[in-house]
């Protein structure tokens, strides 16, 4: 009985180091994430570039994390860890002293292919973790990638604030970030992979695009990673082209659109670090399943939704003044390619509407991620949980990749809300499929 109650319980001492760990390494990536977007627009860019910047990081991580995570199962958590974040502290560096788009771009091919923080970090919670308390500990990594996108956002607003609203200087921030969690997981984060006998790693094979059709085609795994995919490709327009949306629906600039990010971190925080545990031991991860897509749906039909009334306090001169930067970097006005609302009309009843249709997006999302990979653990050899959450990672990044590319084009040429609305139908749609496509019997621990 006391074994059993001891299984039932998640060590959280044990789990700790990982979650600072990831907790500042998604504090850097929270700071520029609202800011990417606005750098492109200043120099320039359209939204369907926008859409293709934004989608050079995932594309990369697509070819990257499946590599790099079976490279963990063979080597270990610690230093492809240490390795993936070193590559996140030069992206972030050249993003500082980026002056042109191609060094934008440069900066998340770099990041991207190095990029397996999060994949690898999952691996070594489902290391430290048992069936029972996977989801929970899963949904604590969620739950630290929340309070950094509570705090990051908040970080870059009393950068800018600070620098006059210098980019460079939120950037580099970020890159202060990077480097202190290289030094947390270099000196705090012990090795979870125990299986590392050299007859253990004889028996694991490089990965190669063969083991993701393997994935596939396994019954239980293979409907998860579809359901992953079809997911964030849905949600990926969502996060990515959120704060263009913001911008050019109600007028809102990077400082405002942080507030956006910050308050929806916190809802994520509270579903991910106090309840999702509890859900996954009453009602099962499939269930946790079903209701991420759902809520993901209305959320993001209730966005695409949101009339077109400017903020109380917008400027249009204001925010292109935001977008056209200062010093060095400043680009002209008359450059900047995005269309911004007017001035007349303005009124409460544009945010408050996105407020509302945002907080079923953020349960949804706050939901489904934890909950898929925890299921694929659970439908794993213990021996392949790091290659196989490297394969879930590839397919989240690959929906990531196309995701701005489709939603950035149709942003362009159909109008702002209709993104969004697409997203949301192909969630409705998922809702309807996804009893079938997730079988009851891997939801049962």
């Amino acid at each position: 009985m006391t074994t059993d109650l001891a299984l039932e319980k998640l060590d959280f001492k044990r789990v700790l180091p990982i979650l600072v760990i990831v907790l500042v390494d998604l504090m850097g990536l929270s700071i520029i994430v609202p800011l990417l977007p606005l750098f492109a627009a200043r120099f320039g860019a359209t939204p369907l570039l926008i859409g293709i910047l934004q989608a050079t990081y995932p594309m990369m991580q697509f070819i990257g994390a499946p590599i790099l995570g079976r490279l963990s199962d063979r080597f270990g958590r610690k230093p492809i860890l240490i390795f993936s974040q070193l590559g996140t502290l030069a992206g972030f560096i050249l993003l500082g002293f980026a002056n042109t788009l191609w060094l934008l771009f440069a900066s998340r091919i770099i990041d991207g292919l190095s990029g397996a923080n999060m994949s690898t970090a999952q691996a070594a919670i489902a290391d430290s973790t048992t069936e029972k308390t996977r989801t929970q500990g899963l949904g604590l990594i969620g739950a630290a990638f929340g309070v950094g996108f509570i705090l990051g956002p908040i970080i870059a607003y009393l950068v800018l604030a600070a620098s006059g609203g210098d980019y460079r200087a939120v950037a580099l921030t970020a890159a202060f970030f990077s480097l202190t969690s290289i030094l947390l997981t270099t000196f705090w984060f012990h090795e979870s992979h125990q299986d590392d006998s050299p007859a253990a790693k004889s028996h694991r094979a490089p990965f190669s695009f063969s083991t993701m059709r393997q994935a596939l085609a396994q019954p239980a795994v293979g409907y998860l990673l579809l359901v992953m995919f079809f997911y964030q490709f849905a949600f990926g327009g969502y996060e990515q082209l959120f704060s263009l949306f913001t911008l050019t629906r109600l007028g809102m600039d990077a400082t405002s659109t942080a507030g956006l990010f910050a308050l929806a971190g916190v809802f994520i925080v509270i579903v991910q670090g106090v309840l999702i545990g509890r859900w996954s031991r009453q009602r099962g991860d499939r269930w946790l399943v079903i209701l991420g897509v759902s809520t993901l749906a209305i959320g993001l039909i209730g966005t695409s939704l949101t009339p077109r009334v400017p903020v109380p306090w917008y400027s249009q001169s204001k925010v292109l003044e935001s977008l056209a930067g200062q010093g060095p970097i400043r680009v002209s006005i008359r450059d900047i390619r995005v269309t911004l609302p007017d001035e007349t009309a303005k009124g409460w009843f544009g945010i408050i509407w996105l407020l509302i249709a945002s907080f079923p997006a953020a349960l949804g999302g706050g939901v489904l991620h934890p909950a898929v990979n925890s299921l694929i653990t659970k439908s794993s050899e213990k021996s392949e949980v790091g290659g196989m959450l490297g394969i879930s990672a590839a397919f989240y990044s690959a929906a990531n990749a196309v995701a701005p590319l489709f939603y950035g084009s149709v942003f362009q040429w159909l109008g702002a809300p209709v993104p969004f609305l697409l997203g949301g139908l192909i969630l409705a749609m998922l809702w309807i499929f996804a009893p079938r496509a997730i079988p009851k019997s891997i939801a049962v621990s």
